[in-house]
This record gives C-alpha cells, structure tokens and sequence, in this order.
C-alpha cells in the first residue's frame, strides 16, 4: 500500500539544497527526477529576474556538470541539471527508493511531498538519509486508506487547494474565463508560473482521485 511521506529539510542538509542555496533569490520547485544510470538528474522550475547569475553559480559549483534551460515562460525557466560524479544527497536517495515526487519547493528550506510503493520504501528512504546524516523534520506520514478529512481534500497541498479555490470563486473556469492567470497569480503575491503549476497538478490530482479510484472500484 503506497504512503506519503511530507518533510521539510534546510539547504545544507543535501547536495542539491546547498548548490541552490545563496543568491540570486530564485523560487525553485523540483518538477521532476530522471534517473540516468548510477546518477540522477533533476529538473527544476526556477522562478526569478535573474537567470543569467543563477546559471553561472551552477555551473560554477563543483557538483554540476552541465544546466541547460528547456523551457521558458516570463519569469520562469524549467533547467535540466546533470550532476558531476556521484552524489548521495536526498534525490538519490528518493530515487534508489523508487519514490514519487508529488511536490518539492524551495522558497527559505525545501518542502517535499513524496509517495513511496510501501512502508517498508519509506524506512529504507529514511534510513538513507539517516545513514548520511541528512536531518529531514517530517511533518506526517499517510496511507491513501488512512485519509479521513485528507480523502475529502483529495490530497492536495495546502497552496494548490488555495489557488484551485481562488480560481472557481473568482470564475476562472468558466466559459469564458472571468479572470486571468496573471490576476489569479497577483492575488497570491506569487508568479504567473507558479500560479500554472498549482492549477495544473491540483487539477490532475483531483482528477486522478476522482476518475482514477471510482474506475479501480469498478475493475
């Protein structure tokens, strides 16, 4: 049975954290990870008015081997990292685990969200970072069956269940749309990029709660 793992650690707890941590302020979110044989390479939302010096610290850093921008919009840029030689920080130890990251930011200390196959992922991601001497503060740990109120809020973060509750109050679902992603963004002081990502993976999750178990309760 899968479980949720929600933790908060400091920058200088794991490789990833420390080499991102400093000026320039960016707002950084781990969109995903790919493993890429003994290694692992993140991909990172970064969110800011100053790329140019947040590449040349990458690169400057010892553990990076290259960071190429895929992907573009206003303020943001999705970065594909490839790290230099072995590293051992918390993304390898999600992906030796085979967890699932739900959701992974960084404004001051990173906030992560990840889903492992078992409990027993789970004590092994712990252990790894245990072993390293990677103090991770865990908020709660969840089953899917074990969710009461949580089923309700088909486990939405708390900053994804603000933006998809601000968006059909202020009729942003509807045809045609009452207001813009940039006012919706504007009303929570956060990016226009930020404001996408909220909606689009609450969006997923809800339907993925809603179609996905209701077609598993049918099979």
């Amino acid at each position: 049975m899968s479980v949720i793992l929600e933790f908060t650690v400091d920058d200088d707890q794991f490789t990833l954290g420390d080499v991102l941590s400093g000026p320039p302020q960016m707002r950084i979110e781990l969109e995903r990870i790919v493993p890429t044989g003994d290694a692992a390479m993140p991909f990172l939302w970064v969110t800011g008015d100053d790329h140019e010096a947040f590449e040349e610290k990458m690169l400057a850093s010892e553990h990076v081997e290259d960071i190429v921008a895929i992907d573009r919009v206003d303020q943001s840029a999705l970065y594909r990292v490839a790290w230099l030689g072995d590293h051992d920080g918390i993304i390898q130890g999600i992906t030796e685990t085979g967890g699932t990251v739900l959701e992974a930011y960084t404004d001051d200390g990173w906030e992560y969200r990840i889903r492992f196959n078992d409990h027993d992922r789970l004590s092994q991601f712990y252990n790894h970072c245990t072993d390293h001497d990677i103090d991770i503060h865990i908020v709660r740990t969840y089953t899917l069956t074990e969710r009461t109120e949580s089923v309700r809020q088909f486990d939405l973060s708390n900053e994804q269940r603000e933006a998809l509750v601000l968006g059909l109050r202020s009729g942003y679902f509807d045809t045609p749309s009452q207001v813009s992603l940039e006012e919706l963004a504007d009303e929570l002081d956060i990016s226009q990029q930020a404001m996408s990502n909220r909606i689009r993976r609450g969006t997923k999750q809800v339907l993925a709660e809603s179609l996905l178990s209701s077609a598993a309760t049918f099979d």
